[in-house]
């Protein structure tokens, strides 16, 4: 049974279930997602395509169609609102109990509340998506591409957010689907999408990258990366060129990479540059300003399991090498990283190595090469985004205060600042909708566009009761 056909058995299947109504709802619709590649390195979120998978999931099908005769035997889980919120889940939540005594967040100052919330609904994009890409574009518009769209699938669509009418439109779409690619807007104008996961990860289409071309609405094709990745961090050098590094390969199984690439736009092509001291799948990457990158925490691949990692390092495009720095405080994942104007790098939230959900936050300083412990979040949280204010405050907003695969989660709609001349967190209200691996973009004229999301929570099997993906979009006015 090749990909196609049994992504098609399992969607069938998924419909047969939601046919029968069986119990295990979840906080979210019954839906199907391409089957035969992992999607987002996040945790529980890892489906192989080898025929062990294909054989749990036949098995899963039957006990699933089965528990629909015996509903009284499981729990009913809270049920999705015609909106795609979950009914009588709370958007946010302190600090879980379980939070292990070595990673409870620091003594400071407590958050203070904000008067009112500053966010604003905007118009809808054309489809629900999230894991996708969002670029500010040098008119002014934002560039929304790929991701995972309502119906569970891929998607290579896209689409413009045009500040001034406050409205979405779609434009070209790309040539291949993109998961969680890397964005980035190269200096004449173009943007280059590259990476992410698809059922072509196994496939040619795996290594593929495109431009975008805001003056003609298109994409195309361009110079192919040399190793086919997914959840890689990508970042834009001074030269001009973008750095790609780490991520994931899938080979009957996903496994995280240590090795860098270079694009270089003069040329269209990649090459390679020197590898990570360690593998890592997920990490930051944070321009810092004598040139050098930062590359942070992410998962390692010990045995069958994925592990936040705390080790940190450094790349100089001068010499194309990778060098050791200091270690951060936490191992984290699904956390970010923000340049603060000050020249330091603000690390928040994520996910740590025992199984919690991080509020506290760190500083790296370039000079000491060393992190040390900031305020702590009023909220622990991950899948969440972070947005550098004209102001040099921080926007934190949104994500998830469990990991995915804990069906206790509850999705963010929570805000919060971070003030790097106090070292402080405060409240900022909330948004409309609670929503983690959403997309931010801060706009020309200083407001942050909080687009799509994920409502609901990553599916817990391979039969996925897959979440709600919004099409909303909010405002926030610093």
């Amino acid at each position: 049974m090749n990909d196609e056909q049994f992504e098609r058995e399992v969607r069938e299947a998924a419909r047969r279930i939601a046919d029968h109504r069986a119990p295990w709802t979840l906080h979210s619709q019954v839906a199907a997602i391409p089957a035969g590649h992992p999607h987002r390195a996040r945790p529980g979120r890892r489906f192989g395509g080898s025929l062990l998978l294909a054989i749990a999931a036949s098995a899963l099908v039957a006990v699933v169609v089965a528990t629909t005769f015996f509903v009284g035997a499981l729990p009913r889980f809270n049920a999705v609102l015609p909106g795609g919120s979950p009914s009588g889940s709370p958007t946010a939540g302190p600090t879980p109990p379980s939070l292990s005594p070595s990673l409870t967040p620091a003594p400071s100052t407590a958050p203070s509340p904000t008067p009112a919330s500053r966010f604003s609904a905007t118009g809808s994009m054309t489809t629900g998506r999230f894991d996708s890409s969002a670029t500010l574009l040098p008119d002014g518009r934002v560039l929304i591409a790929g991701g995972q769209d309502a119906s569970g699938g891929e998607s290579a669509s896209a689409e413009l957010y045009d500040p001034k009418t406050g409205t979405f439109s779609l434009t070209g779409s790309m040539v291949y689907p993109h998961i969680s690619p890397t964005a980035t807007l190269l200096p004449d104008g173009h943007v280059l999408i590259a990476g992410g996961s698809g059922i072509g990860d196994v496939l040619k289409r795996g290594y593929s990258a495109e431009l975008y071309d805001p003056k003609a609405g298109t994409f195309s094709l361009t110079g192919s990366m040399i190793t086919r990745r997914y959840d890689q961090a990508g970042v834009l050098l001074r030269d001009g060129r973008v750095l790609l590094v780490g991520g994931s390969v899938y080979d009957l199984g996903s496994k995280a990479v240590a090795t860098a690439e270079l694009y270089d736009p003069k040329t269209g092509k990649f090459t390679m540059t020197g590898s990570m001291r360690t593998a890592r799948d997920g990490p930051t990457a944070t321009l810092l300003s004598d040139g050098r990158v930062l590359i942070a925490g992410g998962n390692a691949t010990p045995g069958n399991g994925w592990k936040p990692i705390a080790s940190a390092e450094l790349y100089n495009p001068k010499t194309g090498k990778f060098t050791a720095t200091g270690t951060m405080t936490a191992a984290r994942s699904g956390d970010t990283a923000t340049p603060l104007p000050d020249g330091r790098v603000l690390i928040a939230g994520g996910f740590a190595s025992d199984g919690n959900v991080l509020a506290s936050a760190e500083l790296y300083d370039p000079q000491t090469g060393s992190f040390s412990r900031t305020g702590s979040m009023a909220t622990v949280r991950g899948n969440h985004t972070a947005t550098l204010l004209p102001d040099g405050r921080v926007l934190i907003a949104g994500g998830a205060d469990a990991p995915d695969y804990d069906l206790a989660a509850n999705l963010l709609a929570s805000a919060e600042l971070y003030d790097p001349k106090t070292g402080t967190f405060s409240l900022a209200g909330s948004m409309a909708n609670a929503r983690q691996l959403q997309t931010a973009t801060l706009l020309l004229d200083g407001r942050v566009l909080i687009a799509g999301g994920a409502d609901g929570l990553p599916p817990p099997t391979p039969l996925m009761m897959t979440t709600v993906a919004l099409s909303s979009a909010e405002l926030y006015q610093p």
